[in-house]
């Protein structure tokens, strides 16, 4: 289609190279998962004194989960999903947004607030340290108890082979 405005195939959104775009996915999914309480005290160490304003405010809605047949096969819809959505503008401009499953608003206020203060190369690696690696090892962490526990009550069943009595 001669004279669209739609970007090229394979074109990265905002110019970003696709190594941004995999950090930028990377903390947008470690804030996603996050508990609420834990955003709220890293919030309270790194962004206390950051002013933002809505440009969306939290507000909830559901959105389609698509499966496939056998994890490969054609897709199907799985059924809806509650999520929460927000997007902030900084006081220094730079816009971020949030979308976490569920109906909890402080949660997507706080993911998106986060993921607009990440934006800004200055403090994106203290950012990365302070708040983005430690969501990440919490969860590795809670999965490994998870799995431990999981595994602790595996039953091996076998199958005894009777001889033959002759």
């Amino acid at each position: 289609m001669s004279g669209s405005n739609a970007p090229p195939a394979g074109a990265v959104p905002n110019g970003l190279d696709d190594e941004a775009v995999a950090r930028r996915q990377r903390w947008m999914a470690a804030l996603a998962r996050a508990a609420t309480a834990d955003l709220e005290t890293h919030w309270a160490a790194i962004g206390a004194d950051v002013g933002y304003r809505f440009l969306r405010a939290p507000e909830c809605g559901l959105a389609m989960v698509r499966g496939r047949a056998g994890g490969s096969g054609g897709r199907f819809n799985l059924g809806e999903m509650t999520v929460t959505r927000c997007s902030v503008r900084l006081d220094d401009g730079r816009v971020g947004h949030a979308y976490v499953a569920g109906r909890d608003r402080r949660h997507a206020e706080l993911a998106a607030a986060f993921d607009a203060l990440l934006q800004n190369p200055a403090r994106q690696a203290e950012i990365a340290r302070e708040v983005i690696e430690p969501l990440e090892n919490a969860r590795a962490a809670a999965r490994g108890r998870r799995s431990r526990k999981a595994a602790a009550t595996k039953v091996d069943f076998f199958t005894m082979v009777r001889g033959e009595d002759t």
